[in-house]
């Protein structure tokens, strides 16, 4: 009932309580509880007597559908959930019933949402794109690599396609415009080392933010709405997961090496010094691009070196 009660309260118009009771087949005490369960959600409404209900902001509702309608290769599985955790530790804790499915999960909210290094990745109601893929892969972890890299190749894609301007990648997998981030990436596996595996592939896209639901964030960031107020959140979330799954196609089949001088062309860094950052040490060089791998070549004084991808971040030398 919450999910109808919503779709009738998504435009940010006034609707009356009886109004509300009526398409919804309840009594106006029984839609007031259910306005009571969108604090939860931290979905901010207002009552104005002689008025009704309506929501401090109009949100367009994820719709399997529309979205659906933008995506063109096999997908098994599609959940919308309204709240969760995660869609990354949801669909880790169901990976094993569905070895060999690609089954994707988005969600209008995420109470812990995460970011790679243990950062939380701030999820409000209806704002963004959470969405987590669980694909199955064969031969093991090696077969994985470059799998970061080619996820944030296929986001760049899915925005040039949707005509978003000023794009760039940052390794080893984030994206970013205008020198701002503008998505991130997490990926878990699960399975055999030498053998079978599952990867939950989670990206998480910047729409719709205002500045008070962003102020825990502690980077530079940027979202959609404000480099093209018209787009459609559905076509956004459509879209995404159609390139996804089409990198993933390519991948599958040749791995990371046909799209290696694709993401050098996109690096934000390619040919400038940079300072890489892991816990133990601080390596300042050149990038020189990635090897089939997806690991990142870094001119030091000391020679070509290779970095892998891991607990590390690329900042610029200042």
């Amino acid at each position: 009932m919450l999910n109808k009660l919503l779709a009738l309260l998504a435009d940010g118009q006034f609707h009356s309580g009886e109004e509300l009771g009526d398409a919804l087949g309840v009594s106006r005490a029984a839609v007031w509880k259910q306005l009571k369960k969108l604090e939860d959600l931290d979905v901010p409404f207002s009552s104005v007597k002689g008025k009704g209900y309506r929501l401090h902001d109009a949100i367009e509702l994820l719709d399997e559908s529309q979205i659906r309608s933008c995506i063109s290769q096999r997908l098994d599985i599609l959940e919308l959930l309204l709240d969760v955790d995660s869609t990354n530790t949801y669909l880790f804790n169901r990976a094993s019933d569905h070895m060999g499915k690609r089954y994707a999960v988005m969600a209008e909210k995420q109470n812990h949402g995460r970011g790679r290094r243990g950062r939380q990745w701030v999820s409000p109601f209806g704002r963004n794109i959470y969405l987590s893929l669980l694909v199955s892969f064969s031969g093991g972890m090696s077969a994985l690599e470059g799998l970061s890299l080619t996820t944030a190749i296929a986001v760049e894609r899915a925005l040039r396609r949707l005509d978003i301007q000023g794009v760039g990648l940052k390794w080893p997998n984030d994206i970013y415009a205008d020198g701002r981030k503008l998505a991130g990436i997490l990926l878990e596996v699960t399975g055999e080392y030498n053998s079978h595996c599952q990867v939950v592939i989670g990206i998480g896209l910047n729409l719709s933010m205002n500045e008070s639901e962003a102020k825990d964030i502690d980077q530079p960031w940027v979202d959609l709405r404000s480099l093209n107020p018209n787009l459609s959140r559905n076509e956004v979330a459509g879209v995404l997961l159609d390139e996804l799954l089409t990198c993933i196609d390519t991948f599958q089949k040749e791995g990371f090496a046909p799209l290696q001088e694709y993401w050098s062309e996109r690096d934000i860094y390619h040919e400038s010094e940079v300072s890489v950052v892991s816990p133990s040490q601080e390596i300042t060089g050149v990038v020189k691009g990635v090897n089939r791998k997806g690991e990142l070549l870094l001119k030091t004084s000391r020679g070509m070196e290779v970095i892998s991808a891991g607990e590390l971040s690329v900042r610029p030398v200042r």
